[in-house]
């Protein structure tokens, strides 16, 4: 008997009044102790699929109308709540895609694994405490003395991620169900957390249902993979032979998506559009009852750089190494020490009056379009704001053909335009940002991980997008990633962060063939380990 036993599971959503449905006939079994991997493009129906067997679908609003999940051979589907907390945790548990939203942000890590044990183990404080400290030290978070007071906005990315890891594992489950677990990572993060899954599965015998959209990442992994797209799997087999002979379309697709193509070697001789020197960003560290500065966290710490007309520069680094402080410092969004100059003019000191008609020229696309474009608003509207702030109201009829005019370019229909935010997919939502900058017709562009959070075809889209634009508009970029498949695409030049400083910067080819630092080094072993994976992937 399976481990879990999925049959015909069809799942719909209520919308307008009709069932729409969202998984349609899927059927798997997980064995024990093996990783099966569900691969397939945002609204596939993965996670859907995953949140079925848990049954954490939002009820009556989601229906289950045919199908049977069944754990352990306990049919699942239409299993009363109180019988359910009894599989969730024991028997099967689950890690989020992003766990800065899904742990609680009023509790310590401590409170929040705590909660786990006397839930659902009946221990006592004193157990729960001990148990706390072994599952910590079980997923590899160091400082635990440190981390059991602390709060997730406390800490780092991959430590949030270990704590996910650790609470999924407080109750020893037969199934670990892993919904994108290092897709907000970064990538020597990102290889630690795979290994440490790895290791976890030999050390406790559990099974695995990974959930992704990273090729290289399911090499890795997986034993199994189910390809899913509109509802269905349209493809299952053993990883090796599926990925050695795929048949379907789609699956194809998947594995020929990724950035691909390397920057056109531009003109060194080109006039400078962004510059600083010995630029500082230092947030000060106050303590006592006075809050009394007693330190600083050096975000950005003496850095100089020079971005060139026409020309990409990318910054790469892990979380925390100053990345996004860095451009945000340059646009003068926040304090900053040192000299900045904008097309060959100093606006370090320039007053926020004075710099204000600049802002047309200087722009930004944020990392998560969701979160950026506001929900109240209309495409239309969001993208004409800038030019009703900074060129007034004018003729509304012409606003409409610029605004028109610069969806076509980003490729979206202009009979979109009023709709709202959420009826976009990701990729669309990214566009829409992207458009909203454009419109200005800047000169610069701060890309501050505008690819992290889509999925590998629309990246590869997104990717194609921006360097078209580029070339017909003499756009700047500085682009900000630790996806260094992106940036290798993306970038002329490339400067390499880390606490604050610049540890290696040079011409991309050079960076990325011939690191010098051991810093570099490991970030591109960790990030191309996975990049060869996934080209074995399609080789074989």
């Amino acid at each position: 008997m399976a481990l879990v036993e999925i049959k015909d599971l069809w799942v719909t959503f209520k919308s307008n009044g009709k069932d729409v449905p969202a998984v349609k006939g899927v059927s798997f079994n997980i064995e024990k102790g093996e990783t099966l991997a569900l691969v397939g493009e945002s609204g596939s129906g993965k996670s859907v699929t995953a949140l079925s067997i848990l049954q954490l679908l939002p009820y009556p609003l989601a229906k289950h109308p045919k199908g049977s999940i069944k754990v352990n051979g306990m049919e699942v589907v239409g299993t009363p709540q109180k019988d359910m907390r009894k599989i969730r945790g024991n028997h099967v548990s689950m890690i989020f895609q992003e766990p800065m939203t899904s742990l609680n942000p009023l509790h310590t890590i401590e409170k929040q694994i705590n909660e786990t044990l006397l839930v659902h183990k009946g221990m006592s404080q004193s157990q729960a405490a001990a148990r706390v400290r072994e599952l910590l030290e079980l997923v590899g978070l160091d400082e635990i003395d440190e981390r059991l007071g602390a709060y997730p906005h406390q800490l780092s990315g991959g430590q949030r991620q270990r704590v996910m890891i650790a609470m999924a594992l407080a109750n020893e489950p037969d199934l670990l169900i892993a919904d994108e677990p290092t897709t907000a990572l970064d990538v020597t993060i990102q290889a630690q957390i795979l290994e440490l899954l790895l290791d976890l599965q030999k050390r406790l015998g559990m099974a695995i249902l990974l959930i992704t959209h990273d090729l290289g990442i399911v090499r890795k992994m997986a034993k199994d993979v189910c390809v899913m797209t509109d509802g269905e799997i349209v493809e299952a087999n053993s990883a090796k032979e599926l990925f050695r002979n795929p048949r379907h379309e789609y699956t194809r697709m998947l594995l020929e998506a990724e950035p691909k193509g390397l920057p056109v070697r531009k003109n060194d001789a080109l006039p400078e559009v962004m510059s600083c020197q010995n630029l500082k960003v230092y947030f000060p560290i106050k303590k006592g009852l006075l809050k009394r500065t007693v330190d600083y966290v050096r975000a950005v710490d003496d850095i100089s750089l020079t971005v060139k007309q026409g020309h990409t520069v990318g910054i790469v680094g892990e979380s925390g190494s100053g990345k996004s402080t860095l451009g945000l410092a340059l646009l003068r969004l926040i304090s900053s020490e040192g000299g900045i100059l904008f097309d060959g003019k100093s606006i370090q000191h320039t007053s926020w009056k004075a710099l204000r008609p600049l802002r047309a020229q200087m722009q930004v696309v944020f990392q998560d379009p969701y979160s950026s474009l506001s929900p109240r608003l209309s495409i239309a509207q969001i993208i004409e704001e800038g030019v009703i702030v900074h060129e007034g109201r004018g003729n509304r009829l012409e606003r409409r053909d610029r605004i028109s005019d610069i969806l076509r370019e980003v490729g979206i229909s202009p009979d979109a335009q009023d709709r709202y935010p959420h009826e976009f997919s990701g990729g669309q939502r990214q566009r829409v940002a992207i458009a909203r900058a454009l419109i200005l017709k800047p000169k610069f562009i701060v890309l501050d991980e505008p690819t992290s959070a889509l999925d590998m075809s629309v990246q590869a889209q997104i990717v194609d997008l921006l360097r078209d634009l580029q070339n017909r508009h003499n756009l700047t970029y500085l682009f900000i990633s630790h996806d260094l498949k992106v940036v290798r695409a993306m970038a002329d030049s490339v400067i390499v962060m880390r606490n604050g400083k610049i540890v290696e910067q040079g011409h991309s080819a050079q960076i990325f063939d011939n690191p010098q630092t051991d810093y570099t080094k490991a970030l591109m072993k960790a990030a191309f380990d996975l990049q060869t994976a996934a080209a074995g992937v399609v080789n074989s």
